[in-house]
């Protein structure tokens, strides 16, 4: 029901994922990230809490993604129904595909990236999104848009995909990016692309406003002077 991908970038150290699944609502359960530590996505049967615990042991230094990910699922007694991906700061990385995934699934992991799926229409969808993650250019938003595009050319789900989400954390303690689509009858992936498309242009003039309100630009909105 869910193809995803979390990503780093080698130059501005951005951590991300990028997700879309035939269930509502996919932004609010299966991505986390965390600023300097890690990605992970969360998704199959979805157990939210991974997400948190893996990127707990991460932030610790006790473990690397794949010991982060084996602790975090030895502790679950219902783990062969998840599927997991995991990167950290560095670009290490991680998965994990129960053998109570659903329908036909697949993970891959390539250079600073994991995508994986479950329910989809070919092993081949993932199998085309870590070489459009790598080949890509721009931002890390671009290249992770791009790879969930080739996955959507691929085949993409057995069904139809109605929810799709968008994360990001750089420098800031709190996420960059956090754009959702929670539900669509058509084209949700379309939906947070145009999204992350009138996003980009103001993302940084948010960034300032946090930190310093004195040099943030005016959007001209009522109070806003």
């Amino acid at each position: 029901m869910t193809f995803s991908i979390v990503g780093r970038c080698p130059e501005s150290g951005q951590l991300g994922i990028a997700i879309s699944s035939s269930s509502i609502a996919v932004g609010a359960r299966c991505p986390w990230v965390r600023a300097g530590v890690g990605a992970v996505a969360t998704q199959n049967v979805t157990l939210p809490a991974l997400g948190p615990q893996i990127l707990d042991l991460l932030e610790n230094g006790s473990s690397e993604p794949a010991a982060a990910l084996e602790h975090a699922l030895g502790a679950n007694e219902w783990s062969e129904y998840r599927q997991v991906t995991v990167i950290d700061s560095q670009g290490r990385t991680a998965f994990f595909s129960g053998k109570e995934a659903l329908g036909t699934y697949h993970a891959v992991a390539g250079k600073q990236c994991v995508a994986a799926g479950n329910m989809l229409a070919g092993v081949e969808v993932i199998e085309a999104m870590v070489p459009a993650f790598e080949q890509a250019t721009g931002t890390l938003a671009d290249r992770l848009l791009a790879a969930m595009h080739a996955a959507m050319a691929a085949g993409g789900e057995a069904g139809p995909v109605h929810s799709a989400a968008l994360s990001i954390v750089g420098e800031p303690s709190w996420p960059i990016v956090d754009l959702r689509v929670d539900w669509a009858d058509e084209d949700p992936l379309g939906q947070l692309d145009r999204l992350w498309h009138a996003y980009r242009p103001q993302m940084q003039d948010y960034v300032t406003r946090a930190l310093n309100p004195t040099a943030a630009p005016s959007y001209g909105v009522p109070g806003d002077e």
